[in-house]
């Protein structure tokens, strides 16, 4: 309700123009599902839940500027409405829009003070080993040419297979008889993959076969004799291992990676990175959402940021950062073009001279003066600006009255008088 009295709404149907094509039949305002999916984090509800309180509750009703009969709409418009999110940089668009409405209804202003830090995103995939990986991928492909082309399996899969790959695989970390496995498990996915290219057509090379090649490539390879081999770590008996930022951990979601922070913190999934406003004369506002692989130092993600603020035009006068993100080049690179002081400790010196006492240290000098699963993360962003903003004492200031009606026009134009308030109806 916050949202309609006081910034009229967060979006109108015209800033989704280019989303939608110009033909076929009329469709659903596209700002009531942006609405929609919003108010959704805020309260934490399914797709079928949100979908219901539209139809029920008035005030999403209100919130939506829809009438009181209003039947609302299937909960699948949410799900299709997220989809379009994904394309180019939709979500941030959308980020764009409602810090705008924020812009001009005074609530947030550039060149105040903002911090920005990151958090682990978990993937929503199970942590496997590697030889679980290459089963598991394994067993996804044969689902995936199952519910497409399931006679092409006719002449490959047996008994041994469906013992095999009848359920998902769970191993645990010390299977027994693992070189007979990790050797049967690479035989079975080069059959599966080799029968397909003979026999099978586009349909049949669909996302799991792709990450089944990719997982193939990134576990096996032939040795002199042209037989399939395991890769290890070590480089002495073969290839080597690829590195975590190029390595699929799951068959499922192939932009995870595995990452470690320290000796203590270790996950395969996603960064995400916030800056937020910290004014002490303000509400702390999400001004920038950044989904990064877990791989990516948040060092190179300080450019980014900068840019999608000038972009918005809500660079901040000061950027509070932990060490991680701070960089010398981009400390001096966030002043020269953003006039942006980066406050922040500069990371340790970890090197052999450092720690002995030796040679020159960064110390030794002084220098002057860097954010699927992302639409979730800009989603929930803009819902905790509402509910933050939300909670501000009321101003002083008497806030714009709603539009009339038609027919409250057409009682005004011939000097009939009306209620101005429901309050009224009764006395």
């Amino acid at each position: 309700m916050w949202v309609r009295d006081r910034l009229d709404g967060l979006w109108c149907d015209e800033d989704f123009a280019d989303w939608y094509p110009r033909d076929g039949r009329p469709g659903l305002s596209p700002a009531q599902p942006a609405t929609v999916c919003v108010l959704q984090f805020v309260l934490g509800l399914s797709d079928r839940q949100a979908a219901e309180a539209v139809r029920c509750r008035i005030d999403f009703k209100y919130a939506m500027a829809m009438e009181l009969d209003d039947p609302g709409f299937h909960h699948s418009v949410l799900t299709d409405f997220r989809d379009r999110l994904t394309e180019g940089d939709r979500a941030d668009r959308l980020l764009d829009l409602a810090l705008a409405r924020l812009m001009e209804a005074g609530l947030v202003r550039e060149r105040t003070t903002q911090r920005t830090d990151s958090t682990h995103v978990l993937a929503a995939v199970r942590d496997l080993t590697r030889l679980e990986l290459v089963t598991e991928a394994v067993r996804a492909a044969l689902e995936e040419v199952a519910g497409t082309t399931p006679h092409l399996l006719d002449e490959l899969v047996d008994e041994d297979w469906g013992r095999r790959y009848g359920r998902p695989v769970r191993l645990g970390q010390n299977p027994t008889k693992p070189k007979t496995r990790i050797l049967a498990t690479g035989n079975d996915a080069v059959r599966l993959l080799e029968h397909l290219y003979r026999h099978g057509t586009g349909r049949a090379s669909g996302p799991r076969v792709q990450a089944l090649r990719q997982i193939m490539v990134q576990n096996y390879h032939r040795d002199a004799a042209g037989h399939l081999r395991w890769r290890t770590a070590g480089t002495e008996d073969g290839p080597g291992l690829p590195p975590s930022s190029r390595a699929i951990v799951s068959p499922y979601d192939t932009s995870a990676r595995y990452a470690r922070h320290g000796h203590i913190i270790s996950w395969k999934g996603f960064s995400a990175h916030l800056t937020e406003t910290c004014a002490p004369d303000g509400p702390n506002v999400i001004t920038d959402v950044a989904t990064t692989a877990s791989t990516t130092h948040d060092s190179q993600v300080l450019p980014g940021i900068h840019t999608r603020l000038h972009h918005r035009g809500l660079l901040p006068a000061e950027h509070l950062v932990d060490s991680c993100y701070t960089s010398l080049p981009h400390l001096e690179q966030a002043t020269r073009e953003h006039q942006v002081t980066v406050s922040g400790p500069l990371r340790g010196n970890p090197t052999r001279q450092h720690r002995r006492g030796e040679g020159f240290a960064r110390d030794d000098f002084r220098y002057r003066g860097q954010g699927k699963a992302h639409i979730q993360h800009v989603l929930t962003a803009i819902a905790i600006n509402i509910e933050r903003l939300s909670g501000l004492p009321p101003t002083e200031e008497t806030l714009p009255s709603r539009r009339p009606t038609a027919f409250q026009n057409y009682l005004d134009q011939h000097e009939i008088p009306r209620p101005k308030s429901w309050r009224t109806l009764g006395t």
